[in-house]
């Protein structure tokens, strides 16, 4: 079996690589930009190309070549304020690269895909009030990120129902884990926390800048749970065409992250209070009703996901 693992060097692909690597050979395409090679260290049986997924000569030799299996789509700039600065540059990969890639499987004779999963994010609900978030909620896109998201996710599905590719498309909430670049302005806030906290043991007294009042809330989920959905979600046989969220179903304010982090480390974070950011949403929780009829369940709370969070990270 081969799977395609696009962004494979990034944060869930990293992790995801190291769950399949003992069932199938892996290759992965990344240009770094936002991913770690290290970040594989723990991954045997990986083909690595650092290459954009934007190179349609490459990508195209690539998937008539190993024909795939199964493609996990997950290379994208994941940053809301990146988007909103520059909507073009990330239009490129965030949509385009999506494009990209179908049109390649649409012309492949003989393809031997069983299912093409892309990633999309919650960012596409916008901030409307009604919780929680349906799969067929209205979407309100807030942002370029958002907008090129959901227009590859209505791409993804419309070329499984036109062009009898195999495809699906699942809606991350807030993910959290190891693999996380802290450093990176696309990280996610509870890596930044971390560290935030980490260099605090060290010696070295900083603030984690906080935009608005934390009381936003989102449903973080683990990256052992995200992982187990998306090979749910990749083997079943009724998730062709449909897109599905990827949370807890359990909301989870900022403030409260704060909260449990101190008890754990026994330690609390300075504070420095900023304007809330443009494009932010105000509360983000998943309805993941029909991710459960697949078989999936949760195996980790806020707290147990931190804990083994921060045990990966030796600080407790």
């Amino acid at each position: 079996m081969k799977i395609l693992i696009t962004g494979g060097a990034g944060f869930i692909g990293s992790n995801l690589a190291e769950k399949l690597s003992s069932q199938a050979e892996i290759f992965i395409v990344d240009d770094l930009s936002m991913g770690k090679k290290e970040n594989l260290r723990n991954v045997d049986n990986v083909v690595f190309y650092e290459e954009s997924v934007l190179n349609k000569d490459f990508m195209k030799r690539l998937l008539n070549r190993e024909n795939f299996d199964y493609i996990f789509h997950l290379a994208a700039v994941a940053s809301v304020a990146d988007s909103v600065k520059r909507p073009q540059e990330t239009h490129e990969v965030n949509f385009m690269s999506t494009l990209i890639i179908l049109e390649i499987l649409r012309k492949m004779s003989n393809r031997n895909l069983k299912k093409f999963v892309f990633s999309s994010s919650a960012a596409v609900y916008g901030d409307d009030k009604i919780l929680p978030k349906k799969e067929n909620s209205n979407i309100q896109p807030l942002s370029p990120y958002a907008i090129d998201k959901f227009a590859s996710e209505k791409y993804v599905l419309t070329y499984n129902n036109l062009y009898d590719i195999p495809t699906t498309a699942v809606r991350f909430f807030n993910v959290f884990g190891p693999n996380q670049n802290p450093t990176s302005p696309y990280s996610g806030v509870i890596s930044i926390i971390l560290d935030k906290f980490k260099k605090n043991l060290n010696g070295e007294m900083t603030k984690f800048s906080l935009f608005g009042d934390g009381k936003q809330t989102r449903d973080f989920i683990y990256i052992d749970d995200v992982i187990n959905a998306l090979w749910i979600v990749a083997i079943s046989d009724s998730t062709f065409g449909k897109t599905f969220n990827v949370g807890t179903g359990n909301e989870t304010s900022i403030n409260d992250i704060l909260i449990i982090i101190s008890k754990f480390l026994k330690m609390e974070l300075n504070i420095e209070r900023m304007e809330e950011r443009d494009g932010d949403i105000r509360n983000s929780v998943a309805d993941i009703n029909e991710l459960e009829k697949l078989g999936f369940v949760c195996s980790y709370t806020i707290e147990t996901g931190l804990k083994n969070y921060l045990m990966k990270l030796k600080l407790v």
